[in-house]
């Protein structure tokens, strides 16, 4: 039964010191869901008998079909803690009672964007990694993503039944297994955390107890903290009954230490030694080994060996006390009913989250410089800083839920300062508001604000920071993500970064063209229902949806089909958008001569340096970066000329794209006059690329020379802005002009005798295979490759029926890579795809000639 109420949840909300928020991330299918029940039903929500098989928080009908997480779903706890564990906690405390607030992601690859809008909300992150498997590609990209939004990691190693039933490791072999995965998510903290920042060490550490060990299908974990606590009992002597929490948490911290690395244990003389020899020469075993390890394996032996008398000795010795029902249960059934009650995973997580993950308090003091982008000591920022009720409302909304009534969404976020309630008046800024202006500004009551509770919502009068929340009638004004405060300075949240971009896309039509406008309504709730997935209108009048992956793409067509738009469609084959580039440097100085004659552009254009493309796409170099350090960056790292880097007139496309227009001009005049138009005819060109209309990548186009009117009223928008772009397609063109095609990173787990089939399918897929290496102590072989995504449709089905279903891929877009060949030869692999994506988006056929664009002088 539920052991708390909405009441009880309402009152520890104001102790912000209790409030824990927290995302579980992984690979895909490594056990998140599972073993969030675990925490579900220790809060009573669902019964214990059942965690593991729930997975209560998918609560979609596909996602209970597929086994897998396709929404990030939040829930909120309750729980209490005993005096004895308090005394552990660091931070400041109030109270015994503690709100949890949960936030289940998925591990696909292609809804990595819910885990960015999952971790934005929150401030600690529970990493699960299968310790059969280890770190995988995703588990890089969603602790990367976790750090960089300033979140601190508890690891959790996942499926130990595995270990212990099929692979049959010894205990010696599984240390070194867990060592090891302790080690990988290490260096992975350690290569994109600061070294020194505010958050002090996040890396984790068995002996701190920020590492926990268990199976979540089978409701079992602990952290050294739970056999530190057994033994710490048992070799004290009695006179130490009356211990306080604080000698009690000295004794268990001191023994906990001695539980792991190299301590070794003498169990004659009852002592930890620091050498594993013993003093008569024999080989002592490791602490964790003799002390954690071998009552599990005697257990597992013990019961799935059927040896009765031996599993009743050890029932009885571990203090266990199994139900009626469980008494004659034998084999698995009866393991895990023993291991559920000696070590309880719900307990052993809930210590690991409330003792070392931070506190709306705690955390938002180090994450308000991330999260706001107004100055840093206003009103506003300051609320946040504090994590105060009293300042004014700042809050973040990170993405909309669909509600049970159509076309309906909660606004989903966080309060970061002061305090939302039913019914008041609030400024929704949407992500393009700039501070003093109208736009995207909406002034409006909240109609009512709720509990998110997995499949349920609760109704709730007011919400205070630091909680998470959901709002009804939020949703008309925001399209995916945006600010609510009621502080009339206040300046945006900043947007979130994802670690995928939609590159695969695919148009749709309604079957009876009758039902268009409803089409037109589903794509609006579908772009509202999905963080990443983009729903774009093209001149052609096809509507397009880009999504992150081929399943991505499914999973959102499903949705518009049946939930969205509630008409048949009928679905083009799936594309590819592709960038075009240059090779080279301009040919020829371009020159365009504005339509009447009287004014002329002169340009060339040439490729970038390596990895610039892709520093402005991490964010290393941006628009609103102070000159200075900016021309200092490309100066040491891409050996730019500095006065040329300080005169960058703008990035595109959408004023923050991979490709730079430069004035590299030398006195002329009137050009800051025609800056606006040049810079607008730019931003249309690099949207448009003149092969076939797609976006540009990685070209810096050089203003060299400019002749104009003396009359401003000859050199007006009208007549520069499309001489610009001329001279801009001239210049691509006369640049030796690629074509760059997106690139997944896969990751395939396999055992070896399947590894033939791999590359039979890469290859055909014009694939290559950079690394391969073992999974020690499995015989499991991981291979990563990189593969276009143009290939990469039916590549599970492919490479599955040739390894007789025994390869695992995991494709993540990585890079752009240029597409070898030249695209005005129609025979060539860039020709074709120029070919096909000018047909297709009802284009002239043909690359237009240079004669177009370029003018004699």
């Amino acid at each position: 039964m539920v052991n708390f109420t909405v009441d009880q949840i309402r009152a520890i909300m104001d102790k912000k010191a209790n409030i824990r928020n927290m995302s579980v991330i992984a690979h895909v299918d490594h056990g998140k869901s599972t073993l969030t029940d675990s925490l579900v039903s220790k809060a009573g929500i669902i019964a214990s008998a059942r965690a593991g098989e729930t997975r209560f928080t998918d609560t979609r009908k596909d996602e209970q079909e597929r086994c897998i997480t396709i929404k990030s779903t939040a829930i909120s706890m309750f729980y209490e803690q005993t005096d004895n564990d308090m005394a552990f906690i660091k931070q400041s405390k109030d109270g015994n009672g503690f709100l949890i607030n949960l936030i289940d992601s998925p591990g696909h690859v292609d809804f990595s964007s819910e885990v960015t809008a999952a971790l934005r909300v929150t401030d600690g992150a529970l990493v699960v990694v299968d310790c059969v498997s280890g770190v995988c590609v995703q588990t890089e990209t969603v602790l990367r993503q976790a750090i960089c939004e300033r979140i601190k990691p508890v690891l959790m190693m996942n499926k130990m039944d595995r270990a212990l039933l099929e692979l049959q490791l010894e205990p010696e072999d599984l240390y070194q297994t867990f060592q090891r995965i302790v080690e990988s998510v290490n260096v992975i903290i350690g290569t994109y955390g600061e070294e020194e920042g505010p958050m002090g060490n996040i890396m984790v550490d068995p002996v701190i107890g920020t590492v926990g060990f268990g199976s979540g299908l089978h409701g079992w974990a602990f952290t050294l903290k739970q056999f530190a606590e057994m033994y710490a009992a048992k070799f004290a002597a009695k006179k130490d009954a009356a211990m306080t929490p604080e000698e009690h948490c000295k004794k268990v911290e001191d023994m906990m230490k001695k539980l792991w690395g190299d301590r070794y244990f003498d169990a004659s003389s009852g002592k930890f030694v620091k050498s594993s020899a013993g003093p008569d020469g024999t080989k002592l075993p490791r602490t964790f080994v003799a002390l954690v390890l071998d009552p599990i394996f005697k257990v597992f032996d013990a019961i799935m060996g059927f040896k009765k008398e031996e599993t009743a000795k050890l029932i009885q010795k571990l203090d266990i006390k199994l139900d009626n029902d469980d008494k004659d249960k034998e084999g698995k059934p009866l393991m895990k009913a023993v291991m559920r009650r000696w070590l309880p995973a719900g307990e052993a997580l809930l210590q690991m989250i409330t003792i070392h993950l931070p506190s709306p308090v705690t955390a938002q003091k180090y994450r308000c410089e991330l999260l706001y982008e107004g100055p840093p000591d206003d009103e506003a920022a300051m609320g946040i800083k504090n994590c105060d009720s009293k300042a004014p409302l700042m809050m973040y909304i990170s993405k909309m839920v669909p509600t049970s009534d159509k076309g309906r969404f909660y606004a989903f976020g966080r309060v970061f300062s002061g305090s939302v309630s039913t019914g008041l008046k609030v400024r929704i800024m949407g992500p393009n508001y700039v501070p003093g202006k109208k736009d995207d500004l909406y002034l409006k009551p909240i109609q009512r604000t709720i509990l998110m509770m997995g499949r349920y919502v609760e109704p709730i009068e007011d919400v205070p920071c630091g909680n998470i929340v959901g709002l009804v009638g939020v949703d008309q004004y925001l399209v995916k993500t945006g600010t609510i405060t009621t502080f009339e300075q206040a300046h945006n949240m900043k947007v979130m970064k994802f670690s995928v971009s939609p590159v695969v896309r695919v148009a749709v039509e309604a079957k009876n063209p009758a039902d268009l406008p409803k089409l037109v309504e589903g794509l609006k709730r579908l772009s509202k229902s999905d963080p990443m997935v983009q729903c774009i209108i093209e001149e052609s009048g096809e509507h397009i949806i880009a999504g992150a992956g081929e399943l991505h793409l499914e999973i959102c067509l499903k949705d518009l089909e049946e939930d969205h738009a509630c008409i048949p469609l009928k679905k083009s084959e799936p594309v590819v958008s592709y960038r075009e580039t240059v090779s080279a440097q301009s040919s020829v100085m371009c020159l365009s001569k504005s339509p009447n004659k009287h004014n002329r552009l002169f340009m060339k254009a040439r490729p970038f340096e390596e990895g610039l493309a892709e520093d402005i796409d991490k964010g290393d170099v941006f628009p609103n970066q102070e000159l200075k350090a900016r021309a200092r960056y490309l100066a040491e790292k891409h050996e730019w000329d500095v006065t040329e880097a300080r005169k960058i007139w703008c990035f595109g496309p959408d004023g923050n794209g991979p490709n730079l227009l430069v004035d590299v001009t030398k006195g002329v005049q009137y050009l800051n006059e025609i800056k606006d138009s040049v810079v607008a005819g730019f931003q249309w060109a690099a949207k448009e690329g003149v092969l076939c209309e797609e976006n540009m990548r990685a070209i810096r186009f050089d203003i060299h020379d400019v002749t104009l009117h003396t009359d401003a009223i000859h050199r007006g928008g009208g007549q520069i802005i499309p001489t610009a772009r001329r001279a801009l397609y001239a210049c691509e063109l006369t640049a030796e002009p690629r074509l760059m095609e997106p690139i997944y990173l896969v990751e395939i787990q396999c055992p070896e005798v399947a590894m033939g089939g791999i590359y039979g399918v890469l290859n055909k897929r014009r694939g290559h295979v950079f690394e391969e290496a073992s999974v020690m102590g499995t015989p499991m072989r991981v291979i990563k490759a990189y593969l276009p995504v143009m290939e990469s449709f039916g590549f599970t089905a492919d490479l599955r029926s040739h390894t007789g279903g025994q390869a695992f891929p995991q494709c993540v877009f990585d890079h752009w890579q240029i597409l070898p060949g030249n695209p005005f030869e129609a025979a060539t692999k860039p020709g074709i795809v120029v070919t096909e994506t000018r047909k297709r988006k009802g284009l002239k056929e043909g690359i237009p000639l240079l004669e177009n664009y370029l003018d004699k002088l």
